[in-house]
């Protein structure tokens, strides 16, 4: 079987194909469905080798439907690369660098996730675009105000206008404002539309509708981690989660000397905000179900301030997830009293 390395680009690609006698052929052809069928669309079957990347999932697709076999190769996995100059980088060469790893098989497979868990994503991407831009031109208005000795006090963001229209504010600085307001009245309603829609998407699935039931975790928290996740199988326990989302301690050690650092920051950063955000509620709320878990996150912060003690409810709290996954149960905060550590 012929090996194929595919190194993806917006605009235009580089093929490397390694043929069964040993010959290399290489080309570069454009990115798109034409193209690939035109020139990979009559070769025998072959086994491709490309990295994860936007495109990678629609031309891995394709590929498959033209009858070859497709591995959607993990970037991070250093040993791909381990035939590659550190001096020169070049597509021919990282093309053929994928080939001889498709070869040698010297790769690691990246999860392709279903058609359902992309489309959550993809919702969750287009909500998280929206409230940036709100925050961004809120930001702008508050600043705006403020430049004339007046404060907009705290306020859920789609008050802010509502707030600062209140305030004795010039004529000059209300014409300057009107046209932020005039485009943040579509975002909100964009927003809350968004909003709904993920919900529904969380009520009609099994375990969304599981997670949420967790403290401080919401439609679009249970959401993500599911979207982002797909398969909980894919983990053999819940630091290995917990790893996956980055809420882990880097370790730099060598010999006698560890060194433990800061949180790695590894994988999805919308999902590790997300719990961050839960750990930083489940540390101010007041009601029993947190009760368990904030107790076990003061007493980190007093040793070592709060915001530790909120990556490290963050980090729990994953673990919980993981376990009420695994074990398909809703949340249960009976079971948290008296333990030390994250389920696993």
């Amino acid at each position: 079987m012929d090996t194929i390395g595919l190194d993806l680009h917006k605009r235009e690609s580089q093929l490397c194909i390694g043929r069964a006698d040993g010959s290399v052929e290489e080309r570069r052809i454009v990115t798109s469905h034409e193209r690939f069928t035109a020139v990979l669309g009559a070769e025998p079957r072959a086994r491709v080798l490309v990295e994860a990347s936007t495109e990678s999932e629609w031309v891995s697709r394709h590929l498959e439907a033209l009858g070859h076999e497709v591995i959607v190769a993990d970037p991070n996995f250093a040993p791909m690369y381990a035939t590659r100059s550190r001096r020169t980088k070049t597509d021919r060469r990282d093309a053929r660098t994928l080939m001889e790893a498709c070869r040698l098989g010297a790769y690691r497979p990246a999860y392709r996730l279903s058609d359902a868990r992309r489309h959550v994503r993809a919702e969750l991407a287009v909500r998280e675009a929206l409230v940036r831009t709100r925050t961004r031109y809120i930001a702008l208005a508050k600043a705006l105000v403020r430049r004339d000795g007046l404060r907009v006090a705290a306020s859920e963001p789609h008050l802010v206008a509502k707030r600062i229209a209140a305030l004795a504010i010039s004529e000059a600085l209300n014409a300057e404002l009107r046209p932020l307001f005039d485009v943040l009245v579509p975002i909100n309603e964009q927003i809350a539309a968004a909003d709904r829609r993920i919900a529904a998407l969380a009520c009609t699935d099994a375990e969304m509708a599981r997670l949420a039931t967790a403290p401080s975790i919401g439609p679009i928290t249970a959401s993500a981690v599911v979207a982002t996740v797909d398969d909980i199988k894919r983990f053999a326990s819940a630091h290995h989660f917990e790893a996956f989302l980055g809420l882990v301690p880097g370790e730099r050690s060598s010999g006698e000397k560890r060194r433990i650092g800061r949180i790695t920051k590894a994988g999805n950063s919308r999902v590790r905000y997300l719990l961050v955000e839960a750990g930083w509620r489940i540390l101010r709320a007041k009601d029993a179900d947190t009760a368990a878990l904030r107790a076990w996150g003061l007493r980190i912060a007093e040793r070592r301030g709060k915001r530790i003690a909120v990556v490290a409810i963050a980090r729990r709290l994953a673990g919980i997830l993981y376990a009420m996954w695994r074990d398909q149960q809703t949340y249960n905060s009976a079971k948290l009293r008296g333990t030390a550590g994250s389920p696993s």
